[in-house]
């Protein structure tokens, strides 16, 4: 076995026992309360010392909304796949499917997962803090679908405060949508309730 082979093998072993903790995690923290449950009793409950949790998740915060780090990435990279000739808020509304796919393959959980976020201060906190981490990440991708319009000498895309304005009010829309989508208990559809929020800050 060469040594990317190794690697790839490890990263597989190591992503499924990062969510396995993570499920055994939520399962605690649904039954207990967040604020109740200590890095201990999440060590205890997964059957692992406290020193292994932590090699995998720093804080209980990452335990919840750590599966979340990549998606800044994986929609900036939708983002950027979508027709050259497609408005960029038409874009940005098609990119944000990846996250409602993600929510769809078990609605039931999304929605007590998307809850416990919203009721817990650390956890919405922490998760507007994760947000804007992908701002920037959508604002390039913005700019790079600009076609060289936006890149200076080196070839870099240029981000202007037009994109990180329109990156910044997706994500917004996105949050908002959520927050009907929880307060409907998951009844209401969420693509609609994201195609209204953005509908609504779209010129007449």
């Amino acid at each position: 076995m060469n040594a990317v082979a190794r690697t790839s093998t490890r990263d597989i072993a190591r992503a499924a026992v990062r969510a396995e903790l993570a499920q055994v995690a939520f399962g605690l923290f649904l039954r207990e309360g967040f604020a109740k449950v200590t890095l201990d009793d999440l060590a205890t409950a997964a059957g692992v010392s406290r020193s292994t949790f932590l090699r995998y998740f720093g804080t209980k915060e990452d335990a919840v909304l750590g599966a979340f780090d990549e998606h800044g990435r994986q929609v900036a990279d939708a983002l950027r796949a979508r027709p050259a000739a497609e408005d960029d808020w038409t874009a940005l509304r098609r990119a944000l499917d990846l996250v409602l796919d993600r929510k769809r393959q078990d609605p039931a959980s999304s929605l007590a997962l998307t809850r416990l976020v919203q009721d817990t201060p650390a956890l919405c906190s922490r998760q507007l803090e994760q947000q804007h981490g992908w701002r920037p990440l959508l604002a390039a991708a913005l700019a790079e679908r600009e076609d060289g319009d936006g890149e200076d000498a080196a070839g870099t895309a240029h981000v202007t405060v037009r994109h990180e304005v329109r990156a910044a009010a997706a994500l917004d829309c996105l949050n908002v949508a959520l927050d009907h989508w929880t307060a409907s208990d998951g009844h209401l559809d969420l693509a609609a309730l994201l195609d209204d929020a953005f509908a609504a800050l779209t010129p007449n």
